[in-house]
């Protein structure tokens, strides 16, 4: 008996099928049954589907002598299932991966619930994607499982059957079935969740919904959208024949009413003339099921008037009305962005024309995220080597809270903003600066860039016209006309730069001022940290932070780091952190901590005793702290064609180099990651590109840039003289901590991989 029987209807989706059996099958939780649904489909499903049934022993395939729609083809492939618990997808849509394991998971924490919830991101045709927006009705916090009662808020989530994981023998004791029709999941979901006595939630998309451009159900024109009264009548039966569930009456009764309200208000769903008809159908089940005394939203309370006396006609005016309105607001709030434009700019003119301040420097980072790595690093040393300058930092109103005491804070796009940019002498970015900015006689731009390059940047993204995704590189030259100073690490970062990025400005090899903390921490820094984060003592951190992939529309994770973390068990904690791009937390777990939101990723480079990464930049920082970095490569050709990269970071790694996931566990479990051959490869790392990093780089920068000094800048210090602060676990090759008992029977993993 499978734990999962997951079941696929399939009726005109043979351009999507293959890509929703193969997320089925791929899934890295094993334990199932997919038996898939020919709904009598007139195109090639049945042959799609016989295909899969003959290559996969896991695979069911069903063919129906007769269209049933989407519930009789639920309900067939219901009849025979055989799996612990019952999933539904439709043939378009798609598990995400590792989805699977994760719903077996909470399952098994929550006590075998009859039902769990789980969340979706709908998925366009452009690429994006888009988290349900009521996710936070899906939280874990809180007991589990539960009944409806404690949490009514989940009624508001999507009423639909494919975001929930179902109890085989709940289902069956209680003979639910889908309906014929439209809105079939309508007299399924409402009374199943009104029945279950143990529900439970998982705060994860496992879905994607795909927004088909053409072709969805509810999104095409007929008279069959009047179902949806047939279907509420299912519901209240229901609940006229089980009088314990009458209280749910009101909120039904208000989920109906928004439900006809949309089926009406929505373009291109009911055929002409039948507008009409289909309110005076609604009002009679106004009138029908109205509960005495429902309380109603200010907001729907003229909907539901209008509903309740079927106003065809003063809905439309109202409609065309506040379409009116809508149209007049949004031309007005334009004229007025455009005046309050055209004011700033003017404002920038007549600053231009005043005296520089050569006491102000205004600093920015990541597209005015926030007070982070070498422009954060270079305020700091600016307001200890030369106090004289007066600071001030620009961003958005979110990131506020990053910025330390000392620089003034500046939001972008405000008069204050555009008078700095206009009137300090020191500008200093790791990005460009808004591309109106004029740079003028004796302004200073300092551009500290960041990071050490493997992939190709600059005018070498020409070659790779998907990475660079309409990048004007004409405009590109010109911001890189108005830089005076560029940082470098190392050497290579040196020559790329210089041809990437040709212009007259003068390159400075002095390290970059973000990794100087690592040779100026202390443990006690370490540990401070570390308890900030929740890292247990005696534990091994891995920082786990993978790049942005060009090649790919969704940024799915690549790792399954919560099998990582049982497999590795509790002497290792994962701190997983999303490329700034994205920002949505890779995973959560016992031992998987989400660091995403965390703004300095130099601490969390501190609290980790090994990074975990694929092709970031951030492994050319972590080296300085000599610290053992495994490379995970899975990928490398896909990323290597769509991006480029100046290397092969295979032949010349940091570290141990896993191939696949199995690998990397396997790494981390024998010992591998920090034994003497990763030493050795780390050494020969560090040689190459952290010659200058030696933590006096943001002094040698301002004394250069701000006091004029061009000799007697500190010395360099080289690698064999230099002490970074030790990890909390010092000691690792000899640390019982560094290794995981093997199962009997599991291949040890050899020092030459």
């Amino acid at each position: 008996m499978p734990r999962f029987s997951v079941i696929v209807p399939a009726y005109q989706v043979q351009a999507y099928l293959r890509e929703c059996l193969d997320s089925v099958l791929s899934q890295s939780y094993p334990d199932l049954e997919l038996i898939a649904v020919d709904d009598c489909s007139p195109d090639a499903c049945g042959a799609v589907i016989d295909e899969y049934a003959a290559g996969d022993a896991r695979v069911r395939a069903l063919h129906l002598p007769e269209n049933q729609g989407l519930g009789g083809a639920r309900n067939a492939g219901m009849a025979q299932a055989r799996g612990d618990y019952l999933l539904f997808l439709d043939g378009d849509d798609t598990l995400r991966p590792h989805a699977l394991r994760a719903i077996a998971d909470r399952i098994k924490e929550t006590g075998d619930p009859e039902v769990l919830v789980y969340d979706y991101a709908r998925t366009f045709w452009t690429g994006r994607a888009e988290r349900n927006r009521l996710a936070s009705h899906l939280t874990e916090q809180g007991p589990a499982p539960f009944r409806l009662e404690d949490r009514p808020g989940l009624l508001r989530v999507l009423m639909v059957a494919w975001n929930k994981a179902y109890r085989r023998e709940f289902v069956e004791e209680h003979g639910f079935v889908f309906p014929p029709g439209y809105y079939e999941d309508t007299p399924w979901t409402y009374p199943v969740l009104m029945t279950a006595e143990s529900i439970a939630t998982l705060d994860r998309v496992c879905v994607d919904y795909r927004q088909r451009r053409q072709g969805n159900i509810l999104g095409t024109t007929s008279r069959r959208h009047f179902d949806i009264f047939e279907q509420y009548d299912r519901v209240f039966a229901f609940l006229a024949q089980r009088p314990e569930l009458a209280h749910w009456r009101p909120v039904l009764f208000r989920r109906m009413i928004d439900h006809f309200s949309t089926v009406f208000t929505r373009r291109n769903r009911l055929p002409k003339g039948s507008r009409a008809e289909f309110l005076r159908t609604a009002r009679a089940h106004y009138r029908r099921y109205q509960a005495k005394g429902t309380p109603l939203l200010w907001r729907t309370r003229l909907r539901h008037g209008l509903v309740h006396y079927g106003l065809h006609r003063t809905y439309r005016a109202l409609q065309l009305a506040m379409s009116a309105r809508r149209r007049a607001l949004k031309a007005a709030v334009k004229s007025a962005r455009g005046l309050r434009s055209a004011l700033l700019q003017l404002h920038y003119r007549v600053q231009l024309r005043l005296p520089l301040r050569a006491d102000r420097a205004v600093f920015a980072a990541y597209w005015n995220r926030g007070h982070s790595c070498n422009p954060g690093a270079l305020e700091k040393a600016f307001r200890t080597h030369a106090p004289h300058i007066r600071t001030a930092w620009i961003a958005r109103s979110e990131h506020h809270h990053t910025i330390p005491p000392g620089p003034r804070r500046l939001r972008p796009g405000t008069f204050a903003y555009w008078t700095a940019l206009a009137r300090s002498k020191y500008l200093v970015n790791n990005v460009n600066f808004d591309r109106r900015l004029r740079k003028r006689p004796g302004q200073v731009f300092v551009q500290t860039q960041h990071g050490t390059p493997l992939k190709h940047m600059g005018l070498d993204l020409q070659e790779h016209p998907a990475a660079a995704a309409g990048m004007d590189f004409e405009e590109l030259l010109r911001g890189v006309d108005k830089w005076d100073y560029v940082l470098s690490a190392n050497r290579h970062t040196t020559l790329t730069w210089e041809r990437v990025y040709p212009g007259g400005y003068r390159t400075l090899e002095y390290g970059y001022p973000r990794n100087d903390v690592f040779q100026q921490a202390t443990s006690a820094d370490v540990t401070r940290i570390r308890e900030s984060l929740g890292v247990p003592r005696n534990t091994v951190a891995l920082l786990y932070a993978p790049t942005h992939r060009d090649y790919r529309r969704t940024q799915r994770p690549v790792l399954d780091l919560d099998r990582i973390a049982r497999r590795l068990g509790p002497r290792f904690v994962i701190l997983a952190r999303a490329h700034y791009w994205h920002g949505a937390p890779l995973s959560s777990g016992d031992r998987v901590i989400d660091v995403s939101g965390h703004p300095s990723v130099e601490s969390l480079c501190l609290a980790a005793d090994a990074l975990v990464t694929d092709y970031s930049s951030l492994m050319f920082d972590y080296a300085n702290l000599d610290r053992p970095i495994v490379v995970h490569t899975e990928d490398w050709d896909a990323y290597h064609a769509a991006r480029g990269t100046y290397f092969d970071l295979r032949s010349s790694p940091p570290g141990a180099v896993a191939r696949t996931e199995d690998e990397l566990i396997d790494i981390f479990a024998t010992g591998h990651w920090c034994g003497s051959r990763s030493a050795q490869l780390r050494a020969a790392f560090r040689e190459r590109f952290c010659r200058y990093d030696d933590g006096r780089a943001a002094e040698r920068v301002v004394r250069h840039v701000v006091l004029g000094e061009t000799g007697g800048l500190p010395e360099f210090i080289p690698l064999a003289r230099r002490h970074p602060v030790p990890s909390a676990v010092p000691g690792l090759t000899h640390s019982p901590l560094a290794t995981v008992p093997q199962p009997s029977g599991h291949p040890p993993v050899t020092e030459g991989r």
